[in-house]
C-alpha cells in the first residue's frame, strides 16, 4: 500500500472511531435522562402494582448472568480475532449471538407477562419509565444482534480484512457498553426495586 493511501487509510480509521465514540457519548446521554426518568417516576405508580409487587429477582438475575456471559464470549471472540483464527472468531460470536437472542427472549417473555397480567406503560408513570428504560435497552440489544449478524455474514464471505476488524473492536465496545447500561438497570430498577 503507498504512503498517501496509508495515510488516507489511518486517517479514516480515526474518523470512525471518533464518530464511534461520540455516538456511545451520546447513548450515555440517553440512558442517563431515562434514568432520571426512572429515578423520578418510580414511586409514581397511580394506585397500580409497585416495583416490588411484579419484579421477579430470579428472572432478572438470569438475564443478567445470560448477558454477561455473552460479554465474556464477545471478549473471546475478539481473542480469537487478535490471533487471526477465523474458526474460533465465528464460534465465538455464535455463542454471543445465541447468548444475546436468550436475553432479549427472557426479557420479552417478561414484558408480555406483564401486559398479560394488566401491567402495561400504561397504567402509571411508573410502569411507563420501566417500560421506556429497559426497552429502549431491548432495542439496542436487537440492534447489536442485527450488526453481529451482518458482520459475521461478512466473515462468511471475505474472512478477516482490515475493515471487519475495525467494524469488531467497535462491535465490542457496543456490546461491553449495552453490558454496563443492563448492570445498572438490574441494579437501579430490579434490586433497589424488590428491596423497596
Amino acid at each position: 500500500m503507498s504512503t498517501p493511501r496509508l495515510i488516507e487509510q489511518k486517517f479514516l480509521d480515526y474518523k470512525t472511531s471518533s464518530g464511534f465514540w461520540l455516538y456511545l457519548m451520546t447513548d450515555c446521554v440517553l440512558f442517563a435522562s431515562l434514568f432520571a426518568t426512572y429515578a423520578v417516576l418510580h414511586a409514581a405508580i397511580a394506585g397500580g402494582p409497585s416495583a416490588s409487587d411484579i419484579f421477579e429477582l430470579p428472572m432478572a438475575l438470569t438475564e443478567t448472568i445470560i448477558l454477561l456471559t455473552s460479554s465474556f464470549t464477545c471478549g473471546l471472540a475478539l481473542l480469537a480475532l487478535r490471533h487471526n483464527n477465523l474458526k474460533q472468531l465465528i464460534v465465538w460470536l455464535g455463542v454471543t449471538y445465541i447468548l444475546g437472542v436468550s436475553f432479549l427472549t427472557i426479557e420479552l417473555s417478561e414484558f408480555g407477562s406483564l401486559i398479560q397480567a394488566g401491567h402495561s406503560w400504561q397504567q402509571s408513570a411508573f410502569l411507563s419509565a420501566f417500560f421506556t428504560l429497559v426497552g429502549t435497552h431491548g432495542l439496542h440489544i436487537t440492534v447489536g444482534l442485527l450488526w453481529l449478524l451482518v458482520i459475521v455474514g461478512v466473515l462468511f464471505k471475505r474472512g478477516i480484512t482490515p475493515k471487519v476488524k475495525r467494524q469488531l473492536m467497535l462491535f465490542g465496545l457496543f456490546w461491553h457498553f449495552l453490558d454496563l447500561v443492563w448492570i445498572f438497570i438490574f441494579t437501579v430498577v430490579y434490586l433497589m426495586g424488590v428491596a423497596a
